[in-house]
């Protein structure tokens, strides 16, 4: 399906862009990158000529925009997946996109406080109660849906719940917030997919400005 193009933001903060990105290239799906840097000027106006929402990623398939993330992954699983994008089983793919959902909307305190920055150099930070709940949660998610599944992924094979975890593996990395046992095994495990790894070596490369968290 050559005619699909991804449009993004800059790899280094973009985790939005990460996930449909990474679905894509874990399933070894074609498709034309488009890279938009954010927060610079003219990127509303450059975005803007792929969707009406003005943001990213935003999924050009011929005529049709899709421009959330969450959907974008549903329709490639629709259309060129042909269901591999979620668990077969019943149950597991309603619990699949259950948590899906919950970080689709959630996790507010995480990601104000712990933002992804690829090139950070990892070092610890104070945050507030508020964000420690957010990523309690998030591990008890990875640990149930990993004991239950038996692994190595969340729902045993590679599906759309890992692609939107991962910028949590990044983040983890990045301030430091160490995990044990099941749970660090899994972030490690997404850290070094090896479509985690051409990202990261990726947004090392990009062009960027540089912010105090860089320096």
């Amino acid at each position: 399906m050559a005619n699909l193009t991804l449009v993004i933001g800059n790899k280094n903060y973009s985790s939005w862009s990460l996930r449909p990105w990474l679905l894509l290239k874990h399933h070894a799906i074609e498709f034309l990158e488009v890279q938009l840097a954010l927060d610079t000027p003219g990127f509303t106006e450059q975005a803007s000529l792929w969707s009406s929402s003005s943001r990213v990623p935003v999924l050009a398939d011929g005529k049709l925009r899709i421009w959330d993330s969450l959907a974008i992954c549903e329709y490639l699983n629709e259309t060129v997946l042909s269901g591999a994008g979620w668990p077969t089983a019943v149950q597991s793919r309603a619990m699949a996109r259950s948590v899906c959902a919950e970080m689709h909307s959630g996790f507010a305190a995480l990601r104000t406080e712990m933002p992804m920055n690829v090139r950070r150099t990892p070092r610890a930070l104070q945050i507030s109660s508020a964000a420690q709940a957010d990523l309690a949660r998030i591990v008890a998610i990875w640990v149930d849906c990993l004991h239950r599944s038996g692994g190595p992924w969340l729902f045993q094979h590679f599906s759309i719940a890992d692609a939107f975890f991962v910028p949590v593996a990044f983040r983890l990395r990045a301030y430091e917030a160490f995990l044990e046992g099941v749970g660090n095994g899994y972030r490690l495990r997404l850290l070094n997919h090896p479509a985690m790894l051409e990202w990261e070596k990726q947004a090392k490369k990009e062009e960027h400005r540089i912010d105090a968290e860089e320096r």
